[in-house]
């Protein structure tokens, strides 16, 4: 059953992907780091399934148990106040039945949205744009049945995976996004793209809102600032799993030094101000400093 809190929360999720101010996305793998996203003033919560599953870990590519997934995005929903949108890979299903049942009750634990992919394990053979379509179709009318508007983004792999030749991945990503759109998609995802000429191209070739991913780890150079993506229309600019990665990465830096030397700078560096850092618990927590 759908609350109508849930409805709601559905509506304002939706009208974030179509006014002039983008909406920024940085994606969470636990209720701590969703806390403190929205301690940070965003405006809605978005999860990484990479994140996720690394943080029960599990590698990526809907390796970890969906019951495990569901736990983890419903332990997020129950936690924060504002809109959460849920990354669920493939959507966790070998077929439409399974895949819907799944989408059910992930609805159930409160979320507003979810990400899904038209690949396979990352695999460059794209599912074919009638049975994506297909599945998009089945989403939207499960939506509709429970009385809310799902806001579904719908991910092409098609730069992401290397998919097909060069030279018609752009015009791959558009057919497919607006064959996504026509499907019953709300926003067209497309990781993977880095230059601001094909970003521009998306924009006016693609009949709808489109998601960028900025993650600075996947890209060849800095990809363009959230001015920048603005300005070339782009409706939705996500990080993906950068942020958690980095978390990781700072972690294992400071193992590393002390293990090696027996010091503590990385860590000292990083809890200072100490303010701040206290600060920044008590967000993710909604404690008190």
């Amino acid at each position: 059953m759908v609350s109508q809190d849930q409805k709601t929360k559905a509506e304002t999720f939706l009208k974030l992907h179509t006014q002039k101010e983008i909406l920024v996305l940085l994606n969470s793998w636990d209720p701590g780091s969703s806390k403190l996203i929205e301690a940070s003033g965003f405006k809605a919560v978005a999860t990484t399934s990479m994140g996720i599953s690394a943080s029960l870990g599990y590698p990526d590519c809907q390796k970890i148990p969906f019951s495990e997934m569901l736990d983890a995005i419903a332990k997020i929903a129950s936690r924060v106040t504002i809109p959460v949108t849920a990354d669920i890979e493939g959507g966790f299903g070998n077929n439409i039945d399974e895949i819907i049942s799944c989408i059910g009750k992930i609805i159930a634990t409160g979320i507003v949205g979810i990400n899904i992919e038209d690949s396979v394990n990352l695999s460059p053979n794209l599912l074919e744009i009638p049975e994506f379509s297909v599945r998009l179709q089945a989403i939207r009318k499960l939506s509709n049945t429970l009385g809310f508007h799902l806001v579904i983004n719908a991910r092409t792999d098609v730069f992401l995976t290397s998919s097909g030749v060069p030279e018609g991945r752009l015009k791959q990503a558009i057919e497919r996004g607006n064959k996504y759109l026509e499907a019953g998609a709300d926003c067209i995802f497309v990781p993977g793209i880095w230059s601001r000429d094909d970003i521009s191209t998306l924009v006016k070739e693609i009949a709808g809102p489109i998601n960028i991913l900025a993650n600075p780890t996947n890209a060849p150079s800095l990809p363009p600032s959230v001015a920048e993506l603005e300005d070339l229309g782009v409706a939705r600019v996500s990080l993906g799993a950068s942020a958690m990665k980095a978390t990781l990465l700072l972690l294992k830096k400071i193992a590393g030094e002390l293990q090696t030397d027996g010091s503590y700078n990385l860590l000292y560096d990083s809890l200072t101000p100490l303010q701040e850092a206290s600060k920044a618990y008590a967000m993710a927590t909604g404690g008190h400093i």
